[in-house]
């Protein structure tokens, strides 16, 4: 959705010199877990794009937007998707071409290539989160879950997939309110446990899976977003 929370589910706290370093945060979750994770802007980025394209009397859905994105020249430009330019509601293709200027980039003319810039730099940025995640944690992690908002934007994720080279499975939508819903009927027996109940969610919902595909191009971009977004 508007933020991107990428992370584990662990059952201690993880409080190392490391996740310190990478500002990592422990949130308490359910039955005493904790949600290591890192906040990562998210689609607020192509909101606001949409929103200052509309004030212009440029109505575009959101399906429009990946659509021109798509069909945009890949990787022409790349941001630093947490860079302070793009926290507050504002003009956002303008501080994206702005961005670009100030990085010696190729500019993002039009909206597809403003739009495909923000989306694969958030990709990359994932792949990022997820190296240093691996790392904290000491263990590989092969799927990626995008619940949410999020989950509806199938070209996010598959850049998503393509840039991690993980699978990655979108869905439920609706996370927070069937999250809720599932621990109600946990608390009140309805279901046996929190796992029981993901498993009946997993059954009950339309998940969309994508498959890793056309990595070497990925891999050769990588580099230049972390010089780009000035990341270790």
């Amino acid at each position: 959705g508007t933020w991107s929370l990428m992370g584990i589910e662990v059952e201690e706290p993880i409080i190392t010199k490391h996740a310190l370093d990478l500002n990592f945060t422990n949130e308490g979750g359910v039955n005493n877990t904790f949600r290591f994770l890192k906040n990562i802007m998210g689609l607020w980025l192509i909101q606001e794009c949409r929103r200052t394209w509309s004030r212009s009397g440029q109505q575009m859905s959101y399906d429009e937007i990946s659509q021109i994105a798509a069909q945009a020249e890949p990787f022409k430009a790349l941001i630093d998707p947490d860079h302070h330019l793009f926290l507050a509601s504002g003009d956002m293709p303008k501080r994206i071409v702005d961005f670009c200027k100030q990085t010696n980039q190729n500019l993002p003319l039009t909206k597809g290539e403003i739009v495909r810039s923000a989306l694969e730099s958030l990709a990359l940025k994932y792949r990022w989160v997820l190296e240093k995640l691996e790392f904290v944690k000491g263990e590989a992690i092969d799927t990626i879950h995008i619940i949410g908002g999020g989950a509806q934007n199938k070209l996010l994720c598959q850049f998503t997939a393509d840039a991690t080279k993980r699978q990655v499975i979108a869905g439920p939508v609706e996370a927070t309110s069937i999250g809720n819903l599932l621990v109600q009927m946990a608390s009140c027996g309805a279901i046996g446990s929190i796992t029981e109940g993901r498993e009946i969610i997993a059954e009950s919902s339309e998940l969309i899976y994508f498959e890793p595909t056309d990595n070497a191009q990925w891999d050769q971009v990588y580099d230049r977003f972390l010089e780009i977004a000035n990341l270790p």
